[in-house]
């Protein structure tokens, strides 16, 4: 997991945060992300949004998001989730398509390409973007 060398400037203009550009660029489980905003950049309270890239042929390795929501506008790619316990149940999603993720449930994503990214604008319903999501382990069930 890496961190940005020097987070975008914010620029705030009374009651309004702008970020020029999207942002720097920063990773956390395989999945390259755009600084975006959350708590931590422009004092959110209830929510975060940013933009995810998976390489190709990558993987956003098991996790459960714990007490938050999460909707997802792929923009660019095709996409496998394999969610649930023991994460048996599969859906695939491509550019144009909307998810949706209940808190709790466990989930692993995969790049269904070798060649392009799979590239998502993403929504939480915490300000801490990713502070309150934890391993899964797909053979224990936890």
């Amino acid at each position: 997991m890496s961190k940005p060398e020097t987070p975008s400037p914010v620029e705030k203009h009374d009651g309004i945060a702008v970020i020029r550009g999207g942002g720097q660029k920063r990773e956390w489980n395989g999945i390259h992300y755009k600084q975006g905003m959350s708590a931590k950049n422009v004092g959110a309270k209830a929510l975060s949004v940013n933009v995810a890239t998976i390489p190709p042929g990558g993987v956003a390795y098991a996790h459960v998001h714990v007490g938050f929501e999460v909707m997802l506008y792929i923009v660019q790619g095709r996409v496998r989730h394999e969610f649930g316990p023991g994460l048996t149940e599969s859906v695939e999603n491509e550019a144009g398509d909307f998810i949706f993720i209940e808190p709790g449930v466990p989930h692993e994503v995969f790049n269904m390409s070798d060649t392009e990214p799979v590239v998502a604008f993403v929504a939480r319903s915490s300000a801490d973007e990713w502070d309150n999501i934890i391993p899964y382990d797909r053979n224990s069930g936890r």
